[in-house]
Order: structure tokens, then sequence, then C-alpha cells
């Protein structure tokens, strides 16, 4: 019988319920009783401005991420069979941009983490955030961190068309989520933004 754990979603429904959705919403223009013009400018593209990015490791230096920015912290305290089990959530939001960086973590008791295969749990993670999103997936892979620990990266889209891509790492009794929430219409301007981002994450070892 697959153990059903929700846990691993819920930094994805914090996210979402914070993360700015909808589109720019353009300000409305008081009605003008000129008549128009037969030719009219196409209105500016506005540009995005870049944030200055650097690197933040956690009070406890479980890892080390390249951020736009000082993030925001939340602790959310969640009640399973196992008892409270608490989530770390990590996350940036660049004014004047559709997107978000997240980067979560919880700790498992130790007898969950050694009964039960580092792939289950990420499959499991996987199923539930999907889920929890309502969201359907784009792709999978499987992939290691830098220093050896087994993780998952997916990506997948909402009704709203965003895109988040997530790596998750299973490490030392932990789940590691590291995220990218984008609009769709930022989506291509901020690819190698969003890549490079996920890149930078880096687990340190706590011995």
């Amino acid at each position: 019988m697959t153990i059903k754990f929700f846990l691993p979603f819920i930094a994805a429904t914090f996210i979402y319920s914070g993360f700015v959705s909808a589109e720019v919403r353009k300000p409305k223009s008081a009605a003008s009783k000129s008549k128009p013009t037969v030719t009219q400018k196409k209105p500016a593209v506005p540009q995005i401005v870049q944030p200055q990015w650097k690197v933040f490791t956690p009070p406890d230096k479980g890892f080390q991420v390249l951020m736009p920015g000082r993030p925001k912290t939340k602790t959310q305290v969640q009640k399973t069979y196992m008892g409270e089990i608490k989530l770390q959530i990590f996350v940036a939001q660049p004014p004047e941009q559709e997107v978000a960086y997240l980067v979560t973590y919880n700790e498992f008791p130790y007898s969950y983490a050694q009964m039960t295969k580092p792939q289950t749990i990420l499959n499991q993670a996987q199923s539930n955030t999907l889920k929890a999103t309502q969201s359907n997936l784009i792709s999978e892979r499987n992939i290691r961190s830098s220093n050896g620990h087994p993780g998952k990266e997916i990506q997948y889209i909402d009704s709203a068309g965003k895109v988040t891509t997530n790596r998750m790492y299973v490490a030392e009794g932990r789940l590691y989520q590291v995220m990218a929430i984008v609009s769709k219409k930022q989506r291509s301007t901020l690819s190698k933004t969003i890549t490079g981002y996920l890149n930078s994450f880096q687990l340190v070892l706590r011995r």
C-alpha cells in the first residue's frame, strides 16, 4: 500500500496563493472626446528590471542558492500521522516581474526516512504537488545534486498558464524543493535566469 504524504506540496500551495498570477493590469485611460487618429503608436513594451542576485544561506546552513535579494521566510507546521512536521519556506519575488523563486525543506522523522526509499518520496511529492496545484505535467527527469543526493525535476503548468519548474532532492532525512514559478507572458524572457537560479542550488552536508 502506498503511503500518502501530503507535506511536499504545501510549499506549492503557499506560493500559488501569494504569487501574482494575473497578467499585469494596464491602467484605464480616461475617455477622450477627441476623434481617434488613423495611425496610432504601439504601446512601449515595459523593460524587465533585473534584480541584484546574491548567495543566500539559511540559518542552519543546509544549502546555498542565488536569490534576487533577501527572501522572505515562513514556517508552516503540518500535523501528520508521524506527528507535527515543520516546513521551512524561503521565497523571493522581484518587483515588476511575474515570477517567484522558492526554496523549501521539511525534515522527516528518523524512522520514516530510514524505511522509505528516496525515489518513493520523490514520486509521492510529484503526484501530490500536481493534485494540489491542479496542474498538468510537462516533463520529468531524475537528477542528482552536485554531491550525489537523489533528486527529480518536474515541470508543470496550471490552468492560468503559470509554469513551475521544481527540482526536488532527498538528503539527510529531508526533502528539499527548489522552484521557480513564472507567468506565461514572461516564461521565455526569464528562461535563462530561471535555469541559472536552479543550477545555483547547492546542498551542504550538515555533519
